[in-house]
């Protein structure tokens, strides 16, 4: 016998602050009852969704294709024990390979990004024999024991003691960095070897990887600069490291190709994929060569975990690469560029917006108070926030302390020019106060 919805219409704001752990950030001031496409609905209202729910929907809300998997799969296939394989897991991890360059062959299918990066840095750990990870100095990487080590951006205050061997990397950070050249030019390159002279200072000669997004998302939209990824590998291979690549955000499609690291010409030694991969359903992968997941095996390797080879969300990750395959992924590279175009626009009438960046469907915009002291505005971040929200937009500020005045835009690759061209002019009426 079900039990009935609780009716919210009253008392909403009441329940969740009776019953609700807040977790970080603040809610939505709705309850959101459906989700459609591009939009997210409560009651009569609904909201633009530039976020792609938590990056993560790149197919739209509810895709009818990936609705009909799961309808057909969850009567057949749902969870296993884990020791057992289906179809669809071993389908997934064919077809993963195939999309990818030599020697990433091998893949793990877990639940969520930071389970991915915790199995990799295991991985790494175990191979190599090494315990220290290197990371960015914003880096977010998860909020499990050994991912929540290696992110910097926020949450290190107030836990206790995290795993010895977490060594920061200072942040590629174009817009922001201090390291400029005498032509005035951001000079990554000293900044990159300025870093690992501070790393080879401090690591005690066991260093296992380097873990990084090709964009790091919470910490600010910061795109890699071209050619650090590739200078970046020759560090991590002149130490015996290995790169591990998240591509949590940034992978099939989302920056308008497969991966973000293809850009550098680069193949990571482990490659993590998570949000993408499900549109929006739990799941994630770990993909490496058949050397080092031999190796691993032959040492022990063990990431046992309840959700590890689930069919039911595999099949749904075989159906995200069947739309994506059949002309959405192709398509995303315009459409980042109609969205560049329409932040670029904004940014020649707004002074507010002192930086845009970003590649494909991920994009970014620094709010400042003043354009050559680049001040941040957090406190309009949040009034512009509130403004998208009241016009029919969800815009999302980065939630994480001194970080307020960085939107992050990732609508679904799904997304219509009209919807493109529709978030664009709420954000122009919201930055115009």
């Amino acid at each position: 016998m079900s039990t009935p919805p609780t009716d919210f219409s009253t008392d909403f704001s009441a329940a969740v602050a009776a019953h609700v752990v807040r977790y970080g950030g603040s809610f939505f001031p709705e309850p959101i009852d459906r989700a459609q496409g591009s939009y997210v609905f409560a009651g009569d209202r609904r909201w633009l969704d530039f976020t792609s729910g938590q990056m993560s929907a790149i197919l739209g809300h509810c895709h009818p294709d990936i609705v009909t998997t799961v309808r057909e799969s969850i009567g057949r296939l749902d969870h296993l024990f884990s020791g057992m394989l289906s179809a669809p897991v071993v389908d997934l991890a064919t077809r993963l390979a195939a999309t990818l360059p030599e020697p990433l062959s091998h893949v793990l299918q877990l639940t969520t990004g930071a389970e991915s990066n915790e199995a990799a840095l295991r991985m790494a750990k175990l191979y190599t024999g090494g315990h220290e990870i290197v990371s960015f100095s914003k880096s977010w990487h998860g909020m499990t024991a050994g991912a929540v080590a290696a992110t910097y951006s926020s949450g290190r205050a107030g836990y206790g003691p995290v795993a010895p061997g977490n060594l920061a990397l200072p942040t590629p950070d174009a817009y922001r960095s201090r390291f400029v050249g005498a032509d005035g030019e951001y000079d990554w390159q000293t900044e990159l070897d300025f870093g690992f002279e501070l790393i080879d200072a401090q690591s005690t000669g066991a260093l296992a990887a380097c873990i990084v997004e090709p964009i790091l998302s919470s910490g600010g939209i910061i795109d890699l600069p071209p050619g650090y990824l590739a200078a970046l590998k020759r560090k991590c291979e002149e130490r015996g490291m290995l790169l591990i690549v998240d591509e949590a955000q940034t992978g099939l499609w989302r920056t308008g190709a497969a991966y973000a690291f293809e850009r550098d010409g680069v193949v990571p030694d482990i490659l993590t994929l998570s949000k993408t991969l499900g549109a929006g359903l739990p799941i994630a992968a770990v993909v490496t060569s058949a050397e080092i997941e031999t190796v691993c095996h032959e040492r022990g390797f063990l990431f046992f975990t309840t959700h590890v080879s689930d069919p039911l969300v595999a099949a749904v990750g075989c159906t995200v690469l069947d739309v994506l395959d059949a002309g959405v992924g192709a398509a995303v590279a315009a459409k980042g560029q109609r969205l560049r175009a329409g932040l670029d626009e904004l940014a020649t009438r707004h002074e507010l917006i002192g930086d845009v960046r970003g590649r494909g469907l991920m994009q970014g915009i620094e709010l400042v108070t003043d354009r050559d002291s680049k001040e941040p505005a957090h406190e309009i971040g949040t009034e512009v926030t509130m403004r998208c929200y009241e016009n029919g937009l969800h815009m999302n500020v980065v939630q994480l302390p001194g970080m307020g005045s960085i939107f992050r835009i990732a609508p679904p690759l799904t997304a219509t020019d009209d919807e493109i061209d529709d978030g664009l002019s709420i954000l122009d009426r919201a930055l115009s106060g």
